[in-house]
């Protein structure tokens, strides 16, 4: 195998540097700011703080209001990424087979991943308009009386469908390159071993796409948790009051709205913590599972 060569050792670190600094930049260096504001009670107009210590995660644990955020952003994480997946997998399986007007009916699929997340919160919000929305008359028509912005439960349905409208063409795209990737012998092999497609995909298709699969569960895990918040915010019309919300937009409400800058700080240093172990968890138990050939 070749192998990239170099004449001096420092040529690669200055290759690397400019990402380096990037990262520096823009996540280790606000990750420690915000374990040190984490332990301070700040003035929000910058005049002093004062060390409290751990009483900001303290006071976190003994919160009934974030313990119930946290329990709605591990169901809505969950919602989002097994729908987003099971969605995207389905859809790909059937254009592998499409075969008179596939590039459109990809096409019509894929187009929906240029949209940003606050436009597709905005286009939420028109489909569940309380009014004429036609998603809104829909639910109306069997008595589904669904009414966003006022009914938690249905504010969390809202945000849980455009939040996975929105991931789903990404992982299409990449579903859909794992199957095209897979050997036509294989294919013509099972074929023959089972004529069953439902026993065929279970058995052969299926294993061959779990190192895609496990790539976009961490994906997905990681858009339900920070990338959706432009559409919470746009769909919570700036003002969340009773209405659903994840732990990420709790940290921004907290902190920018409630000038509660160690509060959010702390809550910040908590979710990074989670979403560190929850990593380490994938890949160290989830990926031994995984056969990349």
């Amino acid at each position: 195998m070749k192998r990239a060569g170099f004449s001096t050792r420092w040529l690669p670190v200055l290759l690397l540097l400019p990402q380096l600094l990037i990262i520096a930049v823009f996540f280790y260096w606000p990750a420690a700011h915000a374990v040190q504001s984490s332990f301070f009670l700040q003035d929000p107009f910058g005049f002093g703080s004062t060390f409290v210590g751990l009483d900001n995660y303290s006071d976190l644990s003994g919160n009934s209001e974030y313990l119930s955020i946290a329990w709605f952003t591990v169901i809505f994480t969950v919602l989002v990424t097994f729908f987003s997946l099971s969605i995207a997998l389905l859809l790909a399986v059937k254009a592998d087979n499409v075969l008179r007007g596939a590039k459109t009916y990809r096409t019509l699929l894929m187009w929906v991943y240029a949209v940003a997340p606050p436009v597709a919160g905005f286009i939420g919000l028109i489909l569940f308009n309380q009014s004429w929305g036609p998603l809104t008359e829909l639910a109306r028509s069997i008595g589904w009386d669904f009414k966003l912005g006022v009914n938690f439960n249905d504010t969390a349905t809202a945000m849980v469908i455009v939040s996975v409208w929105k991931q789903v063409p990404v992982n299409f795209i990449f579903f859909l390159s794992g199957l095209q990737s897979i050997p036509r012998s294989v294919r013509e092999a099972a074929l023959i071993d089972n004529r069953s497609s439902t026993g065929r995909f279970w058995d052969v298709t299926f294993p061959l796409l779990a190192p895609t699969g496990f790539f976009l569960l961490i994906i997905n895990i990681t858009y339900a948790l920070f990338d959706t918040f432009g559409v919470i915010d746009t769909m919570v019309k700036g003002e969340p009051g009773n209405n659903p919300m994840t732990l990420v937009y709790k940290v921004y409400v907290d902190g920018f709205r409630g000038n509660d800058l160690g509060g959010s700080s702390a809550q910040s240093v908590v979710l990074m913590v989670l979403v560190l172990a929850l990593t380490v968890f994938q890949f160290r138990l989830v990926e031994r599972r995984i056969h990349y050939t």
